[in-house]
């Protein structure tokens, strides 16, 4: 998908005169906008999943905001939103097989893609070719770059999605209720009593997000870590509840 497409009406890439704000995939997107469509005057739709480098050329100048993840719970959201899918996207049924492999054989496969060449060539076969501007709207050559970067998904994921000069709006998830107004304040937006009444009604983690814990062995755990090196510690993420 390109923009100005006839599919860029979907949701989840939100502009302002102010801001750009790029969703990160199971990162708080739906309520951030919603809760920016709401109070920011000018605030319009532009695409679903687009990364930053995607946005219209009278945008580019704006600073991006987006919230991350901890790598550990992503893949476990992942997996879980996936497996319960009547339909689940072309990524989750290239790495698990069709759905024969479980949470940690899938993910050990996913962990490989930016190490293993042969496989990723398969997923890159079977993804789409293009934006489609649905679910993880990640073409196959959109994954390609991750080749032999060493890196693990969540890690590429969030690259090709933010990756521009002078990212430094980009907070967690897990802080959605208390980041959302100060990453707002912080690019000069106005502020109403309204805006931060809704911001503490943003959702958080659910029980089952916090348990990630138990999705890991050792191995799986250290991996991870390995492969999303960088990430954890930029965000200060540790594997723990």
């Amino acid at each position: 998908m390109r923009p100005g497409s006839g599919s860029g009406t979907v949701t989840l890439v939100v502009a302002a005169d102010r801001f750009v704000f790029v969703q990160l995939h199971t990162c708080g997107g739906e309520f951030v906008k919603d809760f920016l469509t709401q109070f920011v005057a000018g605030a319009r739709l532009i695409g679903r999943h687009v990364p930053r480098r995607l946005i219209p050329p009278s945008l580019v100048h704006l600073p991006t905001l987006g919230f991350v993840r901890n790598p550990w719970s992503y893949y476990v959201l992942w997996y879980a939103l996936e497996a319960r899918r009547r339909a689940p996207s072309l990524l989750y049924r290239a790495l698990s097989e069709e759905g024969r492999l479980g949470f940690a054989p899938t993910l050990e496969r996913m962990l490989e893609l930016g190490a293993d060449g042969r496989l990723l060539d398969q997923v890159v076969a079977a993804l789409p070719p293009r934006y489609t501007g649905r679910g993880l709207n990640l073409p196959g050559f959109a994954l390609e770059p991750i080749r032999a970067s060493g890196l693990g998904f969540f890690s590429f994921l969030y690259r090709h999605m933010y990756d521009a000069p002078g990212i430094s709006h980009i907070r967690r998830v897990e802080r959605l209720r208390e980041e959302l107004i100060p990453m707002l304040v912080a690019v000069g937006q106005p502020v109403s009593a309204a805006m931060r009444a809704r911001a503490l009604e943003a959702p958080q983690e659910s029980a089952a997000e916090r348990r990630y814990l138990g999705h890991y062995g050792e191995t799986l755990r250290d991996r991870v870590a390995e492969r999303d090196a960088v990430l954890i510690a930029r965000y200060g993420y540790q594997f723990a509840a």
